[in-house]
C-alpha cells in the first residue's frame, strides 16, 4: 500500500511542477504585451473567485492570523513580490535561466534560517550552500550574456521567495487555504492599485489566459500538497526539479532559447546542492527524533 502511495505521490509532484512550468511559460508569453501588475491583478481575481466559495462554506479561521498579523502580511507581500519579479524577469530572460535561479531558493532558506529562525546549520550544508551559489553565479553569466537588470530582478525574486518560505515555516499553525486566500487578496490589491494607470484593454482570449494563470497555479499547489500527503518528502521532493527540464523544453520549442553550457553546469550545481541540503536536513530530523525517543525511554 505504501509503495502505491509513494508512486501516486511522485505522480502528483510531477503533475504539480509540470503545471507550474506550463503556467510560467504562459506568463512569459502574456507579459510581452501586458504590464506585470495587470497580469498579477487579473490572475488573482480569478484565483480568488475559485478560492472564496469553498472557504465560505468551511469558514475562515482567523485565530492564528490575529496572533501574528505582521508575519502574515510580510509573507503575503513577499510572495506577491516574487511573482511580480518572476514575470518581470522572464519578459527579457530565457525561462530556463530564471526558473533555475529560483530553484536556488532552498539554498537561501538554509542560509537565512540561521539568523532569522535561530536554526543550526552544519559545515556540510554551508559548503553545499556555497557550491549552489557558485552555480547561481554561473547561470547569471557575469560575462554579460544575460541582461543585468532582469538578472538582478530574478535574484530579488528568489530572495522574496525564500523569505516567504521562511515566513510560511513559522506559520505552521495556519491552514494552507487561509494562507492561499490572504496571499491572493494581497496580490489583487497590489496589482489592482496600479490598474488605472497601466490598464491595457485585453482581448477576451488574453483576459481568460490571465485568469488561467491563477487557476492553474492553485491546481499546481493542490497537487504538491497532495503529493506530500501521499508520500514522504524524501521521496517526492527531488522530483521538483523536473520543472527545469520543462523550462528548457518550452524555452527551446517556443522561443528558441537554447541554454548555454555554462548555464547548464550552473543548474547542475544548484540541483545537486539543493538535493544534498535536503538529504542532510532529513538526516538531522531523523537524528532529533531518535534523540527525543531515547530521552523519553524509561531507565
Amino acid at each position: 500500500m505504501q509503495d502505491q502511495d509513494n508512486r501516486r505521490g511522485i505522480v502528483m509532484m510531477l503533475l504539480g511542477m509540470t503545471l507550474f512550468a506550463w503556467n510560467d511559460a504562459l506568463g512569459k508569453w502574456l507579459v510581452v504585451g501586458y504590464p506585470v501588475a495587470m497580469i498579477l491583478a487579473v490572475r488573482s481575481l480569478f484565483a480568488l473567485a475559485v478560492l472564496t466559495p469553498p472557504l465560505r462554506r468551511t469558514g475562515l479561521r482567523w485565530d492564528a492570523v490575529r496572533r501574528r498579523p505582521g508575519t502574515h502580511l510580510f509573507r503575503a507581500f513577499c510572495n506577491t513580490a516574487e511573482i511580480g519579479c518572476f514575470y518581470w524577469a522572464v519578459r527579457d530572460l530565457p525561462l530556463a535561466e530564471v526558473m533555475t535561479i529560483y530553484m536556488a531558493a532552498p539554498l537561501l532558506v538554509t542560509a537565512l534560517s540561521v539568523p532569522l529562525l535561530g536554526e543550526r546549520v552544519g559545515w556540510r550544508r554551508w559548503l553545499a550552500v556555497g557550491v549552489g551559489f557558485g552555480g547561481v553565479v554561473m547561470v547569471l553569466q557575469p560575462s554579460g550574456a544575460l541582461a543585468p537588470m532582469p538578472s538582478l530582478v530574478a535574484v530579488l525574486g528568489t530572495v522574496c521567495f525564500s523569505l516567504g518560505m521562511l515566513a510560511t515555516r513559522s506559520l505552521r499553525d495556519t491552514g494552507p487555504a487561509v494562507l492561499a486566500w490572504q496571499q491572493t487578496v494581497v496580490s489583487l490589491l497590489c496589482g489592482g492599485v496600479l490598474l488605472p494607470w497601466i490598464w491595457v484593454p485585453p482581448g477576451p482570449v488574453d483576459f481568460l489566459l490571465m485568469g488561467l494563470l491563477g487557476i492553474v497555479a492553485l491546481g499546481a499547489h493542490l497537487a504538491l500538497n497532495r503529493s506530500l500527503q501521499l508520500a514522504p518528502a524524501a521521496i517526492v521532493v527531488p522530483f521538483q526539479y523536473i520543472s527545469i527540464v520543462w523550462a528548457v523544453v518550452l524555452g527551446v520549442t517556443i522561443w528558441n532559447d537554447v541554454p548555454s553550457a555554462q548555464a547548464g553546469a550552473g543548474a547542475l550545481l544548484i540541483v545537486a546542492s539543493g538535493l544534498y541540503i535536503f538529504h542532510r536536513e532529513q538526516q538531522a530530523a531523523r537524528g532529533s527524533t531518535a534523540e527525543a525517543v531515547a530521552s523519553e525511554a524509561p531507565p
